[in-house]
């Protein structure tokens, strides 16, 4: 059984927001406009945050792009009351809109900061509802939601590869959600951290690998390499 993860290379990204683009339009997440962003209510299931290093004159600003961690021990879940949000056999945490009743308790448990509220119907002004991708639901008014490692785009890889008679493998997964695939640098990675010769468990191995908030045990499945220059 693989436990999927994401590996993301910060001495690779280049802060393009292109991930940030393209996860919004694979996924089908509404945009808020400057009056609901100002309240904030916008949606992100990708974001970079910025972040300032140092002190000036010598201070540096970084950006760290964070999708949903896919945490092995969820916060989210354990919360949640009608079990709207459950961690899947892969390892995947997965929302089920039509079961959330947007009581918001794991907005508030999430360390990261990943979910978002629907505090709206969204709308898509003439001819930007043409790009909606039939793949993914839409969500509805007082629901949470968040990123799923694009986890359509894996059942259909799944479903290929039984089709041709043969196993996932891990080229078929490494540029497989979204952001991956888009990624110009190629920074970001996705695989089953399980197996030790997959990309991203070859990464995790690296001297540079981080995990954001590690020590509150959450034990987030998104890997982060430093840059090279941080590493002794």
């Amino acid at each position: 059984m693989p436990r999927w993860g994401m590996v993301i290379d910060l001495d690779k990204c280049a802060a393009c927001q292109a991930c940030t683009v393209a996860c919004r339009a694979e996924n089908n997440v509404p945009f808020a406009g400057p009056h609901e962003a100002s309240l904030g209510r916008a949606i992100f299931w990708n974001e970079l945050i910025p972040t300032v290093e140092g002190e000036y004159p010598h201070a540096e600003l970084r950006y760290i792009p964070r999708p949903c961690m896919h945490c092995d021990n969820t916060p989210c879940t354990k919360v949640c009351p009608v079990k709207a949000t459950t961690r899947g056999s892969e390892g995947i945490v997965q929302q089920i809109p039509g079961r959330c009743i947007g009581c918001r308790l794991c907005m508030c448990t999430c360390p990261y900061s990943a979910r978002s509220f629907n505090w709206y119907h969204a709308e898509w002004p003439s001819p930007m509802e043409k790009q909606h991708n039939p793949d993914v639901a839409l969500r509805e008014k007082g629901v949470v939601e968040k990123c799923c490692f694009c986890y359509h785009r894996l059942r259909k890889a799944r479903d290929k590869a039984r089709d041709e008679g043969r196993e996932l493998r891990d080229e078929d997964v490494v540029r497989l959600p979204a952001c991956c695939q888009t990624c110009p640098a190629k920074a970001r990675y996705f695989g089953n951290l399980d197996d030790p010769e997959s990309t991203v468990a070859r990464l995790v191995r690296s001297p540079r690998a981080f995990r954001l908030l590690e020590e509150l045990g959450s034990k987030p499945k998104v890997y982060y390499l430093k840059e090279r220059h941080d590493s002794a």
